[in-house]
């Protein structure tokens, strides 16, 4: 039944359920503003959920027994501050001949780091390794390539302190992020951001 009061018509109880059934049975024209308004609620709000958290490498060089920690990608971007500590770092300890490492590389050591717990040091071998050094090792006879990647701060030698190196390599593998390398005598494992490939 309807009911007027002071002009307007008011639907009594049936009337609403019915109103109600009906919706129901026709749930998406009724629903559809309030589907519309969620997702634009949703989509304004991603960028504060989103954000990715930081990353954070630490390291220990074999060769000049320094030491750093550092996060170099803050959530939403790479810190070119951070990202120039690194290159230093990891330098060419025979001549001091510094170059950009490449984040990507940075990145693949993150991901293995995250696999295994996290908190992990890695101990480093080789990092850049400028053209005068690779062409240096290689009249040594030590296996290394003529364009090696290490001269293009694409590649790095490491260790991670408390992780077995064939464990590691095994993860970097996995990975499929770049080339991948096992030195059994030397026990330590060569990861780039170059084409996917193992020795």
């Amino acid at each position: 039944m309807r009911q007027k009061i002071k002009g307007r018509t008011i639907l009594d109880i049936p009337d609403r359920i019915e109103t109600a059934r009906q919706c129901v049975h026709h749930s998406l024209p009724c629903i559809w503003p309030l589907v519309l308004f969620t997702l634009a609620l949703i989509l304004y709000r991603a960028p504060a959920y989103a954000v990715e958290s930081q990353r954070q490498l630490d390291f220990y060089h074999t060769h000049t027994g320094e030491s750093l920690s550092i996060v170099y990608y803050d959530g939403s971007h790479y810190d070119p501050t951070a990202l120039e500590q690194i290159n230093h770092f990891l330098s060419d300890f025979r001549n001091s001949a510094a170059h950009p490492i490449d984040p990507a590389t940075l990145d693949i050591l993150y991901r293995l780091r995250t696999k295994f717990g996290g908190e992990g040091i890695f101990e480093i071998i080789s990092g850049y390794r400028s053209p005068e050094t690779n062409a240096m090792l290689r009249k040594k006879g030590r296996s290394v390539a003529k364009r090696s990647l290490h001269m293009e701060g694409k590649a790095i030698d490491v260790r991670l302190r408390g992780v077995n190196t064939v464990r590691l390599r095994d993860a970097a593998l996995k990975l499929k992020l770049g080339g991948v390398g096992y030195y059994r005598e030397s026990d330590f494992v060569h990861v780039d951001s170059g084409r996917v490939r193992t020795w």
